[in-house]
């Protein structure tokens, strides 16, 4: 039922947003060179590799740079302007639609992470890799001001490592013991909202 509901909704989602997606595209295309997509290599269900599908919204190579994006009053000289919108209203996740739609994501399910940072989960928490990780999950909403949190500590990598990433595997686990088909449509209305 849950992956009919995500292939048909996010077939349903690209076609009514497709306008969104062109305007998004050309914006990207006119301020900065380089694609108008970025994919990255994210661990996915039974901890296989896949690429994520996401609007570009940083400079080319940033990635090479380091992988949170952070930075003084939580601007990161590499996010373009335009990139600091589709972050802001979560729309550069927008094409991950696509990832729903091959299967290796959910529209809800945990966000699915870089490996450096699944290598340190611990057996417990390598439980959030037996379901396909979503789009939003209930960590997201919770914890959608998280660059600003990272921006406010002196280390932001060990401050994520420590704090952050055990605080939202600790929701995600929640959300994978009580999920339900109506638990899943209130977190796809709360991250709209």
């Amino acid at each position: 039922m849950k992956r009919l509901f995500d292939f048909f909704a996010s077939f349903f989602g690209l076609i009514v947003l497709s306008p969104l997606f062109i305007i998004i595209a050309l914006v990207i295309g006119i301020e900065s060179k380089g694609g108008v997509f970025y994919k990255q290599t994210r661990v996915g269900k039974n901890n296989k590799d896949f690429k994520v599908y996401k609007f570009r919204s940083m400079v080319i190579d940033a990635d090479k740079k380091g992988l949170l994006s952070i930075g003084k009053d939580g601007r990161d000289p590499r996010v373009t302007k335009i990139g600091y919108a589709l972050r802001k209203y979560k729309l550069d996740e927008l094409p991950q639609l696509i990832n729903v739609i091959k299967g290796e994501m959910s529209l809800v399910g945990p966000r699915p992470e870089v490996r450096k940072y699944v290598d340190l989960y611990s057996e417990k928490e390598k439980h959030v890799l037996e379901v396909r990780p979503g789009i939003t999950d209930i960590a997201s909403i919770t914890y959608r001001n998280e660059n600003d949190l990272l921006s406010q500590s002196d280390n932001p990598e060990e401050y994520y490592i420590k704090e952050i990433m055990p605080k939202k595997l600790s929701l995600s686990l929640n959300y994978i013991q009580t999920r339900s088909f109506l638990s899943d449509i209130k977190l796809i209305i709360k991250t709209i909202l």
